[in-house]
């Protein structure tokens, strides 16, 4: 296997723009954030539902995931995609091999992430993080951040956790306040596997806590909460509210919510993608679920319904430019 090489990260800094703080961070290293373009904001390349304990990357073989998942990206390019936001945490199919030789192939911009994930009753969280204060599971946030991801060189470009669709437990909430801790040190975004409002509402109270704003937290899987004046709420709060399902649901591809949230005046901070793709080590021979339908259905029902070009760029480009940008967002900006 070729190694990665990768300039050190300060040199990178120096180089994308006078101010580091405004910077994305991708897989092939830092760009400004003008230059992220069209995004799909929450989608993944590779997924191992194993659980930590069976989780190895040996489960697969990169290059049949290479080629299984190239030709689905190849696809983004007749609709100006540039940029591909992959969600998929560590123990649960991260690859940044297989991102970085993705985004070599195809062109796209791809980040990942740092991060572990809680929900599905903590099935991908190694047994000693359990005992792990969140000062200590930030530290490991912060080392990616700062070294890199497994001797790559390769670094998360935001915070990725979950927790599962119900009040918050003792250790989902240590893991949001670990995110809070890293993103003071990072100022990397948070994004969290959420769904329901509650928990929603529960995260921003601990990131408030701990002095950090609600610029700072993407609410993923807000599409599974029923009341859609929560996603206002919360929008209007200043999170990131991320409408993710438009790869799986027909419903939702007539975008009667996106609709709402603009009557509400609240666009300038919804993120939409599709939480689709994958190449699924336990079943290599599954159907990729395609990232087009947002391009393909959503979009033509959105123009019909009397969006304007720049209020699917509001969606699509400005959006993400502005929820991945590195910079530590917080309630008192004087710290």
């Amino acid at each position: 296997m070729q190694k990665l090489v990768v300039l050190p990260f300060l040199i990178l800094l120096l180089a994308c723009a006078s101010s580091p703080e405004r910077k994305i961070i991708t897989v092939n290293g830092l760009i400004q954030p003008e230059k992220l373009g069209k995004t799909l904001a929450h989608e993944h390349i590779l997924v191992d539902f194993s659980g930590a304990e069976n989780y190895h990357p040996e489960n697969y073989n990169r290059q049949e995931a290479f080629d299984r998942i190239l030709p689905e990206l190849e696809k983004l390019k007749q609709y100006g995609v540039e940029s591909f936001v992959d969600c998929t945490p560590q123990f649960v199919g991260r690859d940044v091999v297989l991102l970085k030789r993705l985004a070599d192939e195809t062109g796209l911009n791809i980040l990942t992430n740092t991060g572990f994930y809680g929900a599905q009753n903590n099935k991908f969280i190694p047994k000693h993080v359990f005992d792990m204060p969140a000062e200590a599971i930030a530290e490991f946030y912060i080392a990616e951040f700062d070294q890199g991801i497994e001797g790559t060189g390769v670094r998360p470009g935001f915070i990725k956790t979950a927790v599962d669709r119900k009040p918050l437990s003792d250790f989902h909430a240590k893991l949001v306040r670990a995110a809070a801790l890293a993103h003071k040190a990072t100022g990397l975004t948070i994004m969290s596997h959420t769904g329901p409002a509650l928990p929603a509402f529960q995260q921003l109270e601990i990131l408030e806590q701990e002095g950090v704003a609600p610029e700072a937290l993407i609410w993923t899987h807000a599409s599974d909460e029923k009341d859609w004046a929560n996603l206002v709420k919360i929008a209007q709060r200043g999170a990131w509210v991320s409408l993710d399902k438009y790869g799986w649901d027909e419903d939702y591809l007539k975008g009667e919510v996106l609709v709402y949230l603009k009557e509400q005046g609240v666009l300038n901070r919804i993120l939409i993608s599709h939480d689709a793709g994958w190449y699924e080590p336990a079943k290599p021979d599954q159907p990729i679920q395609p990232y087009t339908p947002i391009f393909e259905t959503l979009l033509p029902k959105l123009e019909a319904q009397g969006f304007t070009s720049a209020e699917i760029d509001q969606l699509l480009v400005k959006n993400p430019a502005k929820a991945f940008t590195v910079g530590k967002r917080f309630l008192n900006p004087s710290n």
